[in-house]
């Protein structure tokens, strides 16, 4: 069996693993701390996106790539995008199949990301939430940050959303820097947030929204980073590693 397979395989164990042990009602949309997280991330994104004039629109075409229970997906419903023009992949047949479920209209793929049955340059968004760094093989996770930018319309965006460090008490996942993040798009360039009270601290204090917001005003205990990134407006000028690299 090849290293991708291999890592397929993992993946699709921790999936199972995931859906026997963590409990349900962690993610779901009433719960307390999924709220706050989910706030504050559509806030940043949609602040980001307007800021690279990248808002999506009725007639967007739209991938989320790896998209888990379909929250991308529904957001970018509730910005106005027709469900015909979404499209999402997802590893896992069962999560597949539930998100199928609720949006009928919305082509579905079943796979990894390495290797997409996509047209270049077909898609204004594409949105990878937590999918990289659940991947822990380089070279897969290379091949899917190089995917999701052949698929991406030339005057694209690239949402990403994703875990900055490692987390100690998960060793299937593994934190992705901002250095690690210009390294995987080295063709594009835009401005990247750190985001989001680390989890463990946000589950003590999410009934107190003040607190929580205030906890996540300081840097040090933001756990992931958000991203709106594009290819360079001006070709064949300097990368601007400041928006890629520096602190917000």
């Amino acid at each position: 069996m090849s290293d991708a397979a291999n890592e397929r395989a993992r993946m699709l164990r921790e999936n199972q693993r995931r859906a026997r042990e963590v409990p349900a009602e962690r993610y779901a949309a009433w719960n307390r701390t999924e709220q706050h997280f989910r706030n504050t991330r559509r806030r940043a994104a949609l602040d980001l996106l307007e800021r690279r004039r990248a808002l999506p629109s009725a007639a967007s075409r739209c991938l989320d790539l790896g998209f888990g229970g379909g929250v991308w997906l529904i957001e970018l419903l509730g910005l106005g995008v027709r469900e015909p023009r979404l499209a999402g992949v997802e590893l896992d047949l069962r999560r597949a199949a539930a998100v199928k479920a609720r949006l009928p209209a919305t082509p579905i793929l079943v796979g990894d990301g390495s290797t997409l049955p996509l047209a270049t340059g077909s898609f204004d968004l594409v949105v990878l939430s937590t999918v990289l760094s659940s991947i822990l093989d380089p070279p897969t996770q290379e091949r899917c940050a190089r995917e999701a930018v052949r698929v991406l319309a030339p005057a694209g965006a690239l949402l990403w959303y994703d875990f900055r460090v490692d987390n100690p008490a998960n060793p299937n996942v593994r934190g992705v820097s901002r250095q690690r993040l210009a390294a995987l798009f080295p063709d594009l360039e835009g401005e990247v947030r750190s985001l989001t009270l680390a989890p463990p601290i946000a589950r003590r204090v999410a009934r107190f929204p003040a607190l929580a917001e205030c906890l996540e005003a300081l840097p040090f205990l933001r756990s992931h980073l958000v991203a709106v990134l594009g290819r360079r407006r001006i070709p064949g000028s300097r990368r601007r590693d400041t928006e890629i690299a520096g602190e917000r």
